[in-house]
């Protein structure tokens, strides 16, 4: 089967590494990029291949996909315009700015006939899909997830910069949206938040607590799990993990249990972790599902309930701000 022909629009730091992948996999051909940068796009194409193209438009005429790796504020135009051509589209994370733009790049993939799915990459590293067999039925999920300050992205708050994968990977894996939210951020070094806390509850009594900061002196990537019957710890960014899980569950009665006893009953695994880079994953998923193989990154509808929670956090952030300022 011939390898599709793909291209990306926005080579900055994160597009050039779409270029990368695609002119590397072998389901795919990097046909070549479009960036307003004309200098960046032909550093792109000379170092990987393919043309940097003068307009968006000659880009979306030679190819099957692309990529939309623009500011989050122009997701929806280029989106949009990539659709009607003809185009697949794999959209970066956050999907859109807003839950109404979200929905009117779904319609446009309805209208268009297209396929357009959500960058969520994180959904792809390798020691997350390690842990799902683990993670059935959460109670208790904390993830931690802080980065330099970098002067990009600053056209997003921390919710939709950091916080959204880990929005992503809770409803993901545990199938529903919370009931309940609360949240709150304080803005440093820019005019949005950079650091951010928000709780969210659901029905079936799990509770996530999700901490993002792009303002830390340290690089973390951890999310942590906790079911009936194990604690799951795993390292997103070192990409390993590990957990632990009681034998025989079904003998175990809070309160009732020698203490050593118990610890004789755990049983502590290594997650066993394969290689590969997570977005050469997700793009390969990306591209093998428009050929009917698989069911793809991120679909476009998860895509927006990702963005629809981060919304929320948003929100419950204002009122927090709003009641110190009264107060």
């Amino acid at each position: 089967m011939k390898p599709l022909r793909c291209g990306v629009w926005g080579v900055g730091v994160w597009g050039e590494k779409h270029a990368r992948v695609y002119a590397a996999i072998p389901e795919a051909e990097l046909v070549g990029v479009f960036d307003h940068s004309r200098e960046r796009a032909a550093a792109v194409a000379a170092q990987f291949g393919g043309r940097a193209f003068e307009s968006a438009a000659a880009l979306l005429a030679e190819c099957e996909a692309v990529s939309v790796a623009t500011p989050t504020v122009a997701h929806l135009e280029a989106a949009a315009q990539a659709l009607a051509a003809g185009c697949h589209v794999l959209v970066e994370k956050p999907m859109a700015v807003t839950v109404a733009e979200a929905d009117a790049m779904i319609q446009a993939a309805e209208r268009a006939g297209r396929v357009l799915q959500v960058g969520q990459v994180e959904r792809f590293n390798p020691a997350l899909l390690a842990a799902q067999p683990f993670v059935q039925h959460p109670k208790f999920i904390e993830a931690h997830r802080l980065a330099a300050f970098q002067p990009r992205s600053l056209d997003i708050d921390v919710v939709g910069d950091l916080m959204i994968h880990d929005i992503d990977a809770v409803l993901h894996l545990s199938g529903q949206s919370p009931s309940e939210l609360s949240a709150v951020g304080v803005a440093v070094l820019s005019s949005t938040e950079d650091i951010a806390n928000a709780r969210l509850e659901f029905a079936d009594g799990c509770v996530a607590n999700l901490t993002a900061s792009r303002v830390s002196v340290e690089r973390l990537r951890r999310i942590r799990f906790f079911t009936r019957d194990a604690y799951v710890s795993v390292d997103l960014f070192e990409k390993a993990g590990e957990a632990f899980v009681i034998k025989d569950p079904g003998s175990f009665k809070p309160g009732t249990v020698n203490p050593l006893a118990l610890l004789a009953g755990i049983r502590r695994t290594k997650l066993e972790v394969p290689a590969g880079e997570p977005l050469t994953l997700e793009l390969t998923a990306f591209v093998k599902s428009l050929r009917g193989e698989g069911s793809g990154a991120a679909s476009a509808r998860a895509g927006r309930d990702a963005l629809a929670v981060a919304e929320q956090v948003r929100e419950a952030m204002r009122r927090r701000a709003q009641s110190w300022a009264v107060s």
